[in-house]
């Protein structure tokens, strides 16, 4: 069982740690969920943009388009991942 510090820091189990790829430097969102304190690591944006780009793929080839999401994709949707992408690069640039 973990405790707490004098100074609130808990030291997570090594089996955790290594079950959610929590390695040194990893931030992590604490918040408390229905009385609970919940630790659960932030996603890499390029891994969600990665991950983005997967289901619009996936979606495309449902739907019968070839195209994947790319540098020539809808208007709509270059704003959009130009957002993200700016966004995490301001967030990493801090």
């Amino acid at each position: 069982m973990a405790k707490v510090d004098s100074k609130g820091r808990i030291v997570l189990p090594k089996e955790v740690r290594e079950r959610l790829g929590i390695t040194p430097g990893t931030e992590v969102d604490v918040r408390e969920e229905n009385g609970k304190a919940v630790v659960e690591p932030e996603d890499d944006p390029e891994e969600v943009l990665h991950r983005m780009d997967q289901l619009i793929a996936e979606f495309s080839k449902k739907r019968g388009e070839t195209r994947p999401f790319s540098d020539n994709a809808d208007p709509i949707s270059e704003d959009f991942r130009d957002n993200v992408r700016n966004g995490a690069k301001d967030e990493f640039d801090e």
